[in-house]
């Protein structure tokens, strides 16, 4: 006997008016739920619904100083949001004109970041990610 199941990851946002189904890219909870890694940065997200996003985000810069190696760190947090394929993020104790746009594409996040996040000197977002884990991440307490 054969049997089929069918599991659907929720849809995390939904088309924008005017849009035709067939060009507009969803991205669903399955597809961006988990832990992101670019180098030694790492965003966590988790879907709210509602087209919202739990969102982490913990930064490194390493150099060498004359001391020896050495690293500047950051850190931002708060609620995202996401419309077809694009998240706008804007950390919670971040600067006024802070934005961290991530485009998800075939598994990846690519990042940019706009004005001063306050992450630390030289500590930016900017990168592509991809995912190191699809769990529900574990958020810090802040």
């Amino acid at each position: 006997m054969l049997s089929l199941t069918l599991m659907a990851g929720s849809v995390v946002t939904a088309q924008a008016p005017g849009q035709s189904g067939s060009d507009t890219k969803i991205v669903t909870a399955t597809q961006i739920n988990g832990t992101w890694r670019s180098g030694k940065n790492e965003f966590k997200i988790l879907a709210l619904g509602g087209g919202k996003l739990r969102v982490e985000f913990s930064g490194v810069y390493e150099y060498r100083s004359p001391q020896g190696p050495s690293a500047n760190v950051g850190e931002g947090w708060g609620i995202a949001h996401i419309e077809g394929d694009t998240i706008r993020f804007k950390p919670e104790v971040s600067e006024d004109e802070c934005m961290i746009t991530m485009k998800y594409s075939t598994g990846r996040l690519h990042v940019s970041q706009s004005g001063i996040c306050g992450f630390g000197f030289n500590v930016t977002a900017e990168g592509t990610y991809r995912r190191v884990s699809a769990s529900k991440p574990k958020f810090s307490e802040h």
